[in-house]
């Protein structure tokens, strides 16, 4: 079983898959942070995130023992995480890391988060879920978390860089964050983590009763 999870920051998606993935004893993997680990190479080595060849360079550098880096939790490496996302050079050197790390284990299955697995990574994957919040709702999340992190922090920049991010996530050619058609949207505007969870599997366990994988 594969089950692919997308949706904009600060939605709930990753703590969603992680939960997910527990529940059915599956593989995880947060896609995001092969972003972001191409954004810290590409920082690392001191060159422009924004240049298509410096942030292709660095996506063919990352590896598995990368995504552990507690560097990637720093906002200057989410911010660029969101610009070399946007450049299709890069894409195209993960996506090969992300389907085999699905399809490997077929056999068991696994759990992938990001913002295009259900209409490119696997758009083969037996459910599909698309997490979403209102943006005001996901710049308070945000926010609280950086807060908490000892991070000093300002609302109105936190939710102006949410906005800059939707934009360019949203409006990129490459990949467009954006729902699969057959994918179940789930707004987590007014939802606590346990009501999100509750509606995923039985989202998923509906999937499972209507075929055999």
């Amino acid at each position: 079983m594969i089950v692919a999870v997308d949706g904009p920051a600060a939605a709930g998606k990753g703590t969603l898959a992680r939960r997910i993935a527990q529940h059915y004893r599956l593989d995880h993997l947060d896609t995001g942070r092969l972003y972001r680990a191409t954004a810290l190479e590409a920082l690392l080595a001191g060159g422009d995130p924004a240049d298509p060849a410096v942030a292709e360079a660095a996506a063919k550098r990352v590896r598995p023992e990368h995504l552990g880096d507690p560097r990637l939790k720093e906002e200057r490496v989410a911010q660029a995480s969101s610009v070399v996302a946007a450049i299709p050079g890069v894409r195209a050197a993960l996506l090969a890391f992300q389907r085999d790390f699905a399809h490997r284990r077929r056999e068991r299955g696994a759990v992938l988060d990001g913002r295009d697995i259900g209409t490119v990574v696997c758009p083969d994957a037996d459910a599909k879920i698309f997490v979403t919040a209102s943006v005001d709702a996901r710049a308070t999340r945000r926010f609280k978390e950086l807060r908490a992190a000892g991070v000093e922090a300002i609302y109105e920049r936190v939710l102006q860089d949410m906005k800059d991010r939707d934009a360019r996530d949203s409006g990129r050619q490459a990949a467009p964050l954006k729902p699969a058609d057959d994918a179940f949207v789930l707004d987590t505007t007014a939802f606590g983590a346990e009501a999100a969870f509750a509606a995923a599997i039985a989202y998923i366990d509906g999937k499972l009763a209507g075929k055999s994988l």
